[in-house]
């Protein structure tokens, strides 16, 4: 409770100093009239205002879903304030150098400047928020080593928007594929257990010849996820927590690790000779791993396929650009040095603002 109330309490000051700077640094030197910009600062400081009440009704579950996905899209839009920021301090500095050019003309192409960036952020939010609202797409992909079709999905965050209607939605899409194989890569749960069961029933209802193969993400650590292993251990989908097992039918081992959030929760810790310990080395191996960057711990480990997610596919661009500091691949297929095969989701759902762009949700199917 204490480490949500400080990481809570900093993104809140974060996004409070963000909305502080764009007041004075943006809207406070626009070359507009002065009504324009008493209600531009109206409704920057409103857009806060729901960025507090996104982080309250996180966990509160108290208002209808209309309320929620404003107060969602707010966040998104704080995050464009800062593109916007980042983008005017720049433009700052070349009108700063037009000191030569006549007054009147530096001052029409700052204002010039000003609109453009106001529409370009209008039309960006639009955008992304319109891409967001899209539901996830089959996304077929072809693998010669298998002989069998695997559907993955990855990152539904079920909780807040992501709720049972969307589940159940996904659940049917994935049925009409009738797959020999259903893996789920991580960040599955995004609230207490309690709120989101029903939903969660309804991934019992996936049509899977060889059945469902469930790993944790970082996100199953902030919700208590000794509940959310007990309620699966009680379920038809396997839950592999450094574990695997074997589908002689297929001659294929599947591996489970936990997530790398581990090693800073110190607990549920990936442990990757744990989980290869007995395979048969005559088979071929999946391996379902929520980071890409777990790579990193493979060692003489060589599977046949990796399926990871986590990365959203950077969910809004240019973020992606940020998430590859981190993350060694951003989305789709890959192949590693040592021959073996990566593919990363982009997410069924999304995390934080219901916004996409250069990103499509998806259901990978894996033939």
């Amino acid at each position: 409770m204490m480490k949500s109330f400080i990481f809570f309490s900093v993104f809140l000051l974060f996004f409070f100093a963000l909305h502080y700077l764009f007041n004075t640094r943006v809207i406070n030197r626009l070359l507009f009239s002065e009504r324009t910009k008493r209600v531009l600062t109206w409704a920057l400081w409103m857009n806060f205002g729901f960025n507090v009440l996104y982080v309250v009704e996180r966990y509160s579950d108290l208002l209808p879903g209309t309320l929620y996905y404003l107060f969602s899209l707010s966040i998104g839009i704080s995050f464009v304030l800062l593109l916007y920021l980042l983008i005017h301090e720049i433009l700052e500095l070349f009108h700063r150098s037009l000191k030569h050019i006549d007054h009147s003309k530096r001052r029409f192409i700052k204002k010039s400047g000003d609109s453009a960036l106001l529409a370009l952020s209008t039309a960006y939010v639009g955008a992304a928020a319109y891409e967001g609202s899209k539901l996830p797409v089959v996304h077929p992909v072809k693998f010669g080593k298998f002989d069998f079709s695997i559907v993955q999905i990855s990152d539904l965050h079920i909780g807040g928007l992501i709720d049972h209607a969307f589940v159940k939605d996904a659940v049917k899409k994935i049925n009409a594929l009738s797959p020999d194989i259903v893996c789920i890569t991580g960040d599955l749960v995004d609230t207490t257990l309690e709120r989101i069961l029903p939903a969660l029933d309804e991934l019992e209802k996936i049509e899977s010849r060889y059945g469902i193969y469930y790993i944790l993400g970082n996100h199953e650590y902030f919700h208590h996820p000794e509940k959310i292993i007990a309620h699966f251990k009680q379920s038809r989908i396997n839950l592999l927590l450094n574990e695997h097992i074997t589908l002689n039918a297929l001659r294929l081992n599947i591996v489970g690790l936990t997530d790398m959030m581990g090693f800073r929760t110190q607990t549920l810790q990936p442990d990757i000779a744990r989980a290869f310990s007995g395979i048969n080395p005559e088979y071929q191996t999946l391996l379902l791993s929520h980071q890409p960057k777990s790579i990193e711990l493979l060692g003489f480990h060589t599977p046949t396929l990796i399926l990871s997610g986590h990365t959203h596919g950077g969910q809004i661009w240019p973020f992606g650009y940020l998430v590859k500091l981190q993350q060694p691949y951003l989305k789709g297929l890959h192949t590693l040095p040592n021959g073996v095969s990566l593919y990363v989701n982009s997410g069924i759902g999304f995390w934080g603002p219901p916004m996409r762009l250069s990103s499509q949700a998806e259901i990978t199917y894996i033939t």
